[in-house]
């Protein structure tokens, strides 16, 4: 597989069919829910807004691909960079209200009167922001990647030993972020937005706003991730996946490869969650919990690792079944994510874009017999 992404070019036919199927979906969807409500095509905003957060997963796995698919490293805690991303996407949409909160405080946010903070705290100050929270979307996760993967790689910390101290990680942020001390709402987490950029979030045109701008971030996303994929970083990670050894014997430093694709993931996740937060209008310590890092994992072992397409494929698929899954058994879903991780170990080894491809290659293959 590695021999094949060196050879081929930054707009590949996977490339293309991808940004093309991507960019027809998001069309249709925001046609459809522009039409009145007496069509019977007619797509309810509710849907654009479900469908909104399927796409803002997708990039979340995306950036799992790159870290686990491409480089070899299984991280259980990527939520916590999804999470980050998106409670300081909160915390400006917080600062954002201004007087219009339940107390009236043109300073702090609601659940500090109540807990009868007096002063914002330094972390607060300037998020009213937007091209402050912005920078920090991206620089908050990166930086919190950079010093654990810094800590990690350098001190040659690998394989499931890596895991749990990522699992770990993820963890120990979702007990700190329960604590109402902390300043980022405690249990409740921020909610209440009522604002972005000015425009009111219960508007049907934000919403479907904020679909069409995550579904641009995922087409972004993936020609970035393409693009370090076929550079000389991309390849050197994937000869970290296969052969780290013989690598770092040829006179390449192993740890900042690792730490370059680690923090470029981390910053793609940042942005996933900064944009999950407006469509579900809540951020809370939930979204650090370790079962939604291996939710993702699931996502991308199903579409098949090591192929970006793959985990878009996965987290739709994964994210469907739960919604359904929690409509009508809740208490199942838990039960039926490890049985698809188990029976996608088993049988599905390289996931449903693998699949997609063994048929395409057996289709051509079978043509080619025919015309000789």
């Amino acid at each position: 597989m590695n021999e094949l992404i060196l050879q081929e070019k930054f707009l590949s036919k996977e490339t293309k069919g991808f940004l093309l199927i991507t960019t027809l979906f998001g069309i249709l969807v925001v046609i459809l829910s522009l039409l009145g409500e007496s069509n019977p095509l007619h797509l309810p905003v509710y849907v654009v807004n479900l469908l909104g957060k399927y796409v803002t997963y997708a990039i979340l796995a995306l950036s799992v691909d790159m870290v686990w698919g491409y480089l070899g490293i299984l991280t259980l805690g990527h939520c916590v960079f999804f999470a980050l991303g998106g409670y300081v996407m909160g915390m400006y949409l917080t600062r954002s209200i201004g007087a219009q909160g339940v107390y009236g405080d043109p300073i702090l946010p609601d659940f500090m009167v109540f807990l009868n903070w007096h002063e914002l705290p330094w972390y607060w100050q300037g998020l009213q922001y937007f091209p402050l929270a912005a920078v920090l979307i991206v620089a908050v996760p990166s930086l919190l990647a950079f010093v654990f993967g810094k800590l990690a790689f350098s001190s040659r910390v690998s394989g499931v030993y890596l895991s749990i101290i990522t699992q770990a990680l993820t963890y120990a942020m979702m007990l700190a972020f329960f604590l109402n001390e902390l300043g980022f709402g405690g249990n409740n987490g921020l909610t209440d937005f009522k604002t972005l950029l000015g425009f009111s979030l219960q508007t049907d045109g934000i919403r479907i706003v904020l679909f069409a701008l995550s579904v641009l971030v995922l087409c972004l996303s993936y020609l970035l991730c393409r693009s370090v994929l076929i550079s000389k970083l991309g390849r050197l990670c994937i000869a970290v996946r296969d052969a780290e050894n013989r690598v770092r014997f040829i006179g390449y430093r192993v740890e900042n490869v690792k730490l370059l694709i680690f923090v470029l993931s981390a910053a793609i996740a940042g942005i996933a969650g900064a944009l999950y937060v407006p469509q579900v209008g809540i951020i809370n310590p939930s979204e650090f919990s370790p079962v939604n890092s291996i939710e993702i994992i699931v996502c991308v072992a199903l579409g098949g690792r090591g192929r970006l397409y793959g985990a878009v494929i996965g987290a739709i698929l994964v994210h469907i079944a739960k919604t359904c899954f929690t409509n009508l058994m809740p208490e199942f879903w838990l039960f039926a994510l490890g049985a698809l991780f188990v029976l996608v170990t088993l049988f599905l080894k390289d996931g449903v874009a693998g699949m997609i491809n063994s048929w395409i290659n057996s289709h051509h293959a079978k043509t080619e017999m025919r015309m000789a």
